[in-house]
């Protein structure tokens, strides 16, 4: 039986980070995906911010398969057919200020030839049935009849990881931790979006909404940019879902019905349909993160952070992959893969932005858990641009009485407790 420094389960952006980072240092490692490729079964996000992916390859924009650098941001308000926008438009300062849009199945299959160039065992259509222990400590993984050895396991399966629960590693995901998303993909003739987004070259756009389309559930639409397509998607919070009126696909349908989402998507041909669980915890979330002989990156460690004007996740789940291979690089020399001795990807993701910035956005989870973010604001916010753009004859009314009309539609009470939550969130 063969054995392995290190096996990787899972081929998407944390386990081919992991994988590459520890294949350039040495390390035997094996990468283990169930898909027929790296990134086959991926479809969640859209958008890379590349400060983490710049510390793993500093080179990766001459061979990456980037979309779009992003440009323009937008954000939009939803209700009854109206919509009120908000856009921003600015060339990154500096590289590691810059984002891409990127198609995850392509993209993701790059990281993972990566890590196979530097030289990892890559092996696909692979299904992982459950982890090998001895005690408390994990020390391969059987794949049908098949069992091979490793020093330590990484954990990059994805936001369930029924891997780590079957092994009592961490306790089962709840619905109040996860969102479901589905996704769709258009095909466009060259030069369309240019033309109607006002794109140059390879200028792209992020196009973030909230409003009645989730029917009061926390959740969104999303929108970007690839070269010649377009991704759009719902994600919505999967602990409410049985209460709402409406179904994913229903909600998909109402948020392609809006006016300037419609006209965008005029012409375009549907080339792919899929959906997928995400992390929306975000620090409250996040538990075990390694032990005797494994490690957990990524969605199936909780690195996710929506904040509503942004979603946050590949750039976790490449640096807390890099992390990883750190780790494992370091308990090689050291011929310790105990608890103990691992416990460095701990001190490593604390110390790095991963920690940093999901402990500080900690409450913003809960603050985005408030129907009247998603049922009473988009009137309210709505109905004041209404007030303030409608001219028609019938004499001009002060503007301060119309917005107290509007805001005592939400309550004024409520408008400040939610603010007074809102910033301490923030």
């Amino acid at each position: 039986m063969e054995r392995f420094e290190a096996i990787v389960v899972g081929g998407g952006l944390a386990g081919a980070a992991a994988a590459y980072r520890m294949a350039k240092a040495g390390v035997k490692v094996l990468l283990v995906e169930r898909g027929s490729y790296g990134g086959a079964k991926n479809m969640t996000g859209g958008r890379i911010y590349t400060h983490s992916l710049e510390a793993l390859i500093p080179n990766f924009r001459e061979t990456a398969p980037l979309e779009r650098k992003v440009t323009k941001e937008r954000i939009s308000i939803l209700e009854g057919g109206k919509a009120t926008t908000v856009e921003y438009e600015a060339t990154p300062a500096k590289p590691e200020d810059e984002s891409y849009v990127v198609l995850r199945s392509v993209f993701d299959k790059w990281l993972v030839d990566q890590a196979a160039a530097a030289g990892a065992v890559v092996v696909n259509r692979i299904q992982v049935d459950e982890l090998l222990k001895e005690g408390d400590t994990v020390v391969g993984i059987r794949c049908g009849k098949d069992t091979m050895l490793a020093d330590v396991v990484v954990l990059a399966d994805g936001v369930n990881s029924l891997l780590a629960e079957r092994a009592g590693l961490r306790a089962p995901v709840t619905a109040a931790e996860v969102a479901v998303g589905a996704k769709e993909v258009y095909t466009f003739n060259k030069g369309v979006l240019e033309e109607r987004l006002g794109l140059d070259g390879n200028d792209g756009l992020a196009w973030l909404c909230m409003g009645d389309i989730t029917h009061g559930l926390m959740g969104g639409g999303f929108l970007y940019t690839n070269k010649n397509s377009l991704s759009l998607g719902v994600v919505v919070g999967l602990e409410h879902i049985g209460e709402a009126d409406a179904t994913i696909e229903d909600m998909m349908n109402e948020f392609m019905s809006y006016g300037p989402i419609a006209r965008l998507l005029k012409g375009g041909k549907l080339v792919e349909r899929s959906g997928h669980m995400v992390p929306e915890a975000g620090y409250k979330a996040v538990t075990t993160l390694s032990g005797n002989g494994f490690i957990i990156v990524g969605d199936a460690a909780g690195f996710c952070i929506n904040m509503g004007y942004t979603v946050r996740g590949m750039d976790f789940a490449i640096a807390s992959g890099m992390y990883a291979g750190d780790a494992i690089i370091k308990a090689k020399k050291l011929q310790d893969f105990s608890a103990g001795a691992l416990r460095y990807y701990d001190i490593l993701i604390e110390d790095s932005f991963i920690g940093k910035d999901l402990k500080t956005y900690r409450h913003f989870p809960e603050f985005l858990n408030n129907p009247r973010i998603f049922q009473k604001y988009p009137s309210m916010v709505n109905g004041i641009m209404e007030d303030v753009f409608t001219v028609n004859g019938n004499g001009a009314k002060p503007l301060v009485p119309k917005l107290l009309k509007r805001a005592t539609g939400v309550g004024l009470v409520n408008l400040a407790m939610d603010a007074l939550k809102g910033g301490r969130a923030l």
